[in-house]
């Protein structure tokens, strides 16, 4: 599909990783795919008990006295999928294809993010013919649910100093800061009752969704904080009782939508009318980021046809405290952005999102949020804000996943050396900047004392979701770039 691509071996590369699936918390045969890889080249070749890999390439020639240089990216993607959709990303590669100069995935993610990085790193150390000093390539695990394989990854075999992080999505910006973050869980274990009535399902689809750390400045609606708004009215104003919740697809995912099922034994124009009207405040509430709000309110047929044969239909209901409780914590919980940075201007200091919700028929409700901040105290104090309000209204709350602010290094000759060689390649200048996503470099720098690390990349709109496209053109500009910073 891509041999015509240029660079050639970097596409080679990429659609090899596409084939095989690496979601999150998947990632057995992309890690067993790199020692692999490792191993056949005779490099060395280094994997821990948590996937991690470590793959080391000698200089070639007349590049032996420069210091070595750490290339890192993770092997893990945010693997999602249209509605609809029948891949098992489980199991199953992506269907790649290109259009004009993007590369996207048929109704999934593409995994750009960072896949990339992973092609860019195997292209270098399979090519005979590239001048590079000793490099040190870095691919951890589960980078896109905390940090997990940073976090526990032992560096000490590593003699690199300055730190090549390959996973920003924009041409041209170099970063050289970010968030902290953080991950607060919240489970509640609700009492069922037998109830009687209509079945409904209810939808929320069209928001424009994102990435939790860098889209949550533009504010768009959060589909679970948005069906609860909806289930609060029905729930006020008609008798509903409360099925199941499914809504979001990862913690740090804005999610675009969410799906439900309760019990009403109201009228069912009633309902609908209820829906349609609310349906209407929250369009115009939300008609600047997310014009294709659409909610479908549709009784169950099945659960119809029953009651119509005079049989009695008897479902298993959320207890009524119980759902005024859920509803009432999300009408409190605080979600998006917290605070902006009072010391530059535009970039988020804290925010949250509120990632995932999960109830399933009978069992228990689990949400999970994904929070962020630079700084240190204000994450914390986030934290321990929303374990008070899950408490409250009678959850249990949970904080992992804590990773480290990545913090500006004022004298750093890798950043001046970045900066530069693309002022000399591309005649104009590199931003910059500090990001409020999160990136792996704030956890090495932990672990490899005196480290001047930066991050860059091509070009990947939509990252995190299903319209996610890769630039063809910008990795190919980007591939030239890292190969001159190499070679000076």
């Amino acid at each position: 599909m891509l041999e015509q691509l240029q660079p050639s071996g970097v596409f080679h590369f990429f659609e090899e990783i596409c084939a095989i699936p690496h979601g999150s918390g998947n990632t057995e045969k992309i890690s067993q795919y790199l020692v692999e890889f490792g191993t056949t080249r005779g490099l060395q070749t280094y994997q821990d008990a948590l996937g991690n890999v470590i793959l080391c390439k000698e200089a070639t020639d007349g590049m032996v006295d420069k210091p070595s240089v750490i290339l890192q990216g993770h092997m893990d993607m945010v693997a999602v999928k249209k509605p609809g959709c029948a891949k098992n990303m489980e199991k199953e590669g992506l269907d790649l294809a290109v259009d004009g100069d993007f590369i996207y995935a048929k109704d999934t993610s593409l995994g750009g993010d960072d896949g990339i990085a992973v092609a860019y790193a195997l292209a270098l150390l399979d090519a005979k013919d590239i001048p590079h000093p000793r490099l040190e390539v870095v691919i951890t695990v589960d980078e896109e649910v905390g940090m997990d394989g940073a976090l526990g990854i032992d560096l000490s075999m590593l003699r690199g100093k300055t730190l090549l992080n390959i996973d920003s999505e924009k041409e041209g910006e170099l970063t050289v800061a970010c968030a902290g973050g953080a991950c607060v869980q919240g489970i509640w274990k609700p009492a069922w009752n037998e109830v009687e009535g209509d079945r409904y399902r209810l939808s929320l689809t069209g928001l424009s969704g994102g990435h939790s750390g860098v889209e949550i400045h533009k504010g768009s609606a959060n589909a679970n904080q948005v069906m609860m708004q909806m289930l609060y009215l029905i729930a006020r104003e008609a008798d509903m009782t409360l099925l199941s919740f499914e809504g979001g697809t990862k913690d740090n995912v804005i999610p675009s939508s969410a799906v439900c099922e309760f019990v009403s034994r109201a009228d069912e124009s009633q309902l609908t009318g209820l829906v349609a009207t609310m349906e209407e405040s929250l369009k115009e509430d939300w008609k600047q980021t997310d014009p294709m709000l659409s909610f479908v309110c549709e009784r169950m047929d099945g659960e119809v046809k029953k009651a119509g044969e005079g049989k009695p239909v008897v479902m298993t209901g959320l207890d009524g405290n119980d759902l005024f409780d859920i509803l009432a914590f999300f009408a409190e919980a605080p979600n998006g952005v917290q605070k902006m940075d009072p010391a530059l201007p535009g970039l988020v200091q804290t925010s949250l999102n509120i990632g995932v919700v999960r109830l399933q028929n009978g069992g228990n409700l689990k949400v999970t949020f994904s929070l962020r901040s630079s700084v240190e105290a204000e994450k914390e104090a986030l934290a321990q804000l929303l374990l008070e309000k899950i408490e409250k209204y009678g959850g249990k709350g949970s904080v992992d996943g804590r990773y480290p602010a990545w913090e500006f290094r004022k004298d750093s000759p890798l950043r001046d050396k970045m900066t530069n060689i693309y002022r000399s390649m591309f005649g104009k200048e590199m931003t910059v900047l500090s990001i409020h996503a999160g990136l792996e470099c704030g956890v090495l720098a932990q672990k490899i004392e005196d480290l001047d690390a930066v991050s860059f990349g091509p070009d990947i709109l939509d990252i995190h979701t299903t319209e996610e496209r890769l630039c063809i053109s910008s990795v190919d500009r980007m591939w030239n770039y890292l190969l001159a910073v190499l070679k000076e």
